[in-house]
This record gives C-alpha cells, structure tokens and sequence, in this order.
C-alpha cells in the first residue's frame, strides 16, 4: 500500500467521522438554499467514510471507484465553501484566512482523488 493513499484514507475516514461528532458545526455552514442540512451533513460525512475506507481496499477497481466518489464529493460540497467566502460575516467563529484557504485548497484534494482514479497504485 502506498503512504500516500494510506494518508489519504485516514484522512477521509477522519474526516468523515467528525460529520458525525460535530454534526451541528457542519450545519451550520451549509447554505440555506440546501434543503435538510442535517441530512446533508451524515449523507457527506458517511461517503467521506466510505471513499476513505474504499482507497485502502486491496482491489484496485474498488480504489479507483473510491476515488471517483471523493472527487465527486469534493466537487459537490464546493458550494458550502463558495458560501462561506461569500458570507464570511456568518462564520464568526472561523478565521478569514481558513474561509478563503477552503476554497482553493479542494484543487488540490480533487487532483489527488482523481490521481487514484486514473492508476492502480
């Protein structure tokens, strides 16, 4: 297993978890316009699970669908961050520069998902 998919699973299981430990924190940021925030929140933080737990699966197509599906995700929850740069004054509690870092910072994780989409490593 490589390190880095090995990193990126503990990541998205991480992440994924928080969705259901700090459940009302991730409504929050959800724009108003999206029905069933709380809905929203479990249905992310279980796919984040999923996907993370799927990259480390030792069968390389369910990686590469892992994979898929984090990219897929990431893209769908952009409009939470794009919200939150728009409407920074609601997010009192969360710093300005991890407002807008949120933002450019999915690039980054959607090349790396979509780089397991592509390879079997």
């Amino acid at each position: 297993m490589r390190a880095a998919r090995l990193v990126m699973g503990i990541f998205y299981v991480g992440a994924g978890v928080l969705h259901f430990v700090a459940t009302q924190q991730y409504m929050a940021v959800i724009p108003e316009y999206l029905p069933t925030h709380r809905a929203l929140v479990l249905v992310s933080g279980g796919a984040e699970i999923v996907g993370g737990i799927g990259v480390l699966i030792p069968w390389p197509a369910v990686r590469r669908t892992a994979a898929w599906g984090l990219v897929a995700l990431l893209i769908a929850v952009s409009p939470v961050h794009i919200n939150m740069c728009l409407h920074p004054d609601r997010f009192p509690g969360i710093p300005l520069w991890a407002i807008w870092l949120r933002l450019p910072l999915q690039l980054p994780l959607i090349a790396w998902a979509w780089s397991y989409t592509r390879t079997y490593k």
